[in-house]
């Protein structure tokens, strides 16, 4: 992968943050809402034909409409969830993330679909987060599905003002911050000043540090965004693992509640989250992990390799019994 694809790798961060959120505000009104498993969306199967009619299809065709059913059967409790969130002040969408919970397995998985990937909306070509501001999330859900060749079951859209507001409710994080952070943006109104060492961060600082890439002489991380998305990995174990504590799950009900009514939009029921988060807590903080999409940037857009994202397709993101093909994707070049 190219740096400067990585450069323009969407904050994976963010949304994880958001997918914590929905799913502990679930667990913490287990008690008032009834648990509910979240539908699978159904494939469009062919219809089969009467064997009396006199246009009855023929060994071939039926032959080739049972393979496709067999092609579309869906693995049990395997859901995929689209996330994204909304912060670039213009009505687009920042973060998009491909969230698979396989609660057979025991997993939950996140794929980072860059902003800029390149995608066929209204037949023409666009950046993907276009898809938003021009159909918002149910357009979006659609266009990431033809290009993955997997259904978007559910989705969730965040304001990220609550990735601040999440933190400061759970009272902080400690956090060791990995280098010395000295950058300042006049443009962006953006100040960031560390020290490397353990620092107690509210969510104001929170978000200066994952949002750190390099210092204004240069210096900094060296891998810029490699480096980036890994101090975000780790702060986002330490959110977790302080979020899934007895004490916070038990005390912090009214403000989880009001952070998830404030920023969020979902199509999942609260049942669902319910449901979800139960399961989600039985897997564990270390079941969940994330990546981004495989791609190279050629100005000015981002194009997804399509052998690599077949792989992680069909590695975490297949709700189908059978494997995906390259026939299944629909990647522009």
């Amino acid at each position: 992968m190219s740096r400067a694809a990585r450069r323009r790798q969407s904050h994976g961060l963010h949304i994880f943050l958001t997918v914590i959120l929905v799913i502990l505000t679930a667990c913490v009104v287990v008690k008032a809402f009834f648990l509910k498993a979240p539908e699978q969306k159904a494939a469009e199967l062919p219809a089969s034909q009467p064997a009396e009619e006199e246009n009855s299809p023929s060994d071939e065709e039926q032959a080739a409409q049972e393979a496709l059913r067999s092609h579309l059967e869906r693995k049990g409790g395997f859901y995929t969830i689209l996330v994204s969130g909304v912060d670039d002040g213009n009505g687009g969408s920042d973060t998009n993330i491909l969230v698979a919970v396989d609660t057979v397995n025991g997993y939950v998985y996140g794929v980072s679909i860059p902003r800029d990937s390149k995608a066929i909306i209204d037949g023409k070509a666009h950046k993907i987060n276009y898809a938003y501001n021009k159909g918002g999330i149910s357009l979006l859900a659609d266009t990431v599905s033809e290009q993955l060749g997997v259904p978007v079951d559910h989705t969730v859209c965040v304001d990220l003002k609550g990735f601040t507001a999440l933190v400061d409710a759970i009272g902080g994080i400690d956090f060791e911050v990995p280098i010395n952070m000295n950058y300042d943006d006049p443009i962006q109104n953006l100040s960031i000043h560390f020290q490397k060492g353990m620092q107690h961060l509210n969510g104001a600082d929170a978000l200066r540090v994952v949002r750190f890439r390099h210092n204004n002489d240069g210096t900094g991380y060296g891998s810029e965004d490699l480096g980036r998305m890994s101090t975000q990995q780790n702060f986002l174990k330490a959110v977790a693992k302080k979020m899934f504590t007895a004490g916070n799950i038990a005390t912090k009900i009214d403000d989880y509640a009001r952070i998830f009514n404030q920023y969020v939009e979902t199509d999942l029921t609260l049942g669902n989250l319910v449901w979800l988060g139960t399961e989600v807590l039985k897997m564990g903080v270390d079941k969940i992990d994330f990546s981004t999409l495989p791609n190279e940037w050629h100005s000015p857009y981002i194009y997804l390799d399509p052998t690599e994202t077949l792989t992680v397709v069909n590695t975490y993101l297949n709700p189908y019994v059978e494997d995906r093909t390259a026939e299944d994707l629909n990647l522009p070049s």
